[in-house]
């Protein structure tokens, strides 16, 4: 046998062959959120910590819709790996996927707490109108800062929620290479995780930002193109997209339920 007779194992690819990123579906959370500022009161009228706060029927639905879609073929291929932020609204938006047929039915949901929303600190709870009245200062400094460098005592900005996902997105490249990904979090994770996959800059993912909050259950497509850059990369296949939902339930593009979440 000579050396010509051998040839070097196949590569594992560096990233998954699809990753999808999902906004968990309508939270009892952001339906309290829209009651208090449509009130413009001071806090937030929720029983339960953040974490804790479920779907509400309409985000059970949502989540429902969702996982028959890709039960129905319409994705070329349904999810092998699901990972999920630990928030129960999160969890529950995976499960009612799965159930519905969206991944096989014996597809373990892996948490992982780096897809946590981000932390509020201080101002957790409160909307524009408690934050101006309880904390002007913080209201003053978000304003010179912007959310993206903004860090409420005891909370995150924008650029630690990205820190965090680094070391997930890691994760993701060493263990799921070549398979289909999907992940269920929250809407600043879907933006900070455009903001590294596509080496965004402040302004640009701020400008994404601006131009309409991240639909409950929508979903952020990359597809893995071997020709895009030296080793190959995940390239953006589709943003935001509600489609799957219209003929099956409202679609919803409610803020988060902290009103800091957003500009």
């Amino acid at each position: 046998m000579t050396g010509s007779d051998f040839s070097p194992a196949p590569m594992t690819p560096r990233w998954p062959s699809v990753l999808w990123v999902v906004r968990h579906g309508e939270s009892a959370g952001n339906v309290a959120r829209d009651a208090a500022q449509a009130a413009r009161a001071h806090r937030i009228a929720l029983d339960h910590r953040d974490v804790d706060v479920p779907l509400s029927d309409l985000g059970k639905k949502q989540s429902r819709a969702l996982g028959e879609w890709f039960a129905a073929g319409q994705e070329d291929g349904r999810p092998e790996v699901m990972l999920a932020s630990p928030y129960i609204r999160a969890v529950q938006t995976a499960e009612i996927f799965r159930d519905a047929g969206g991944c096989a039915p014996d597809e373990r949901i892996c948490i992982d707490e780096r897809l946590r929303e981000k932390e509020f600190g201080i101002l957790d709870g409160l909307t524009r109108f408690g934050i101006e009245a309880a904390y002007p200062e913080q209201a003053e400094f978000r304003g010179l800062l912007g959310k993206f460098y903004h860090r409420p005592p005891g909370g995150e900005s924008w650029c630690d929620v990205i820190l965090r996902l680094r070391s997930l997105l890691d994760t993701v490249s060493l263990h799921y290479g070549g398979r289909r990904v999907m992940i269920v979090a929250h809407q600043v994770v879907v933006l900070c995780l455009r903001t590294i996959i596509e080496n965004l800059g402040e302004k640009e993912i701020l400008a994404i930002d601006r131009a309409g909050d991240v639909a409950n259950c929508a979903i952020t497509e990359y597809r893995f193109d071997p020709d895009a850059g030296r080793d190959g990369n995940l390239m953006l296949a589709r943003y935001n997209v509600t489609a799957p939902m219209k003929n099956e339930v409202p679609v919803t593009r409610e803020p988060d339920a902290m009103v800091a979440a957003r500009g």
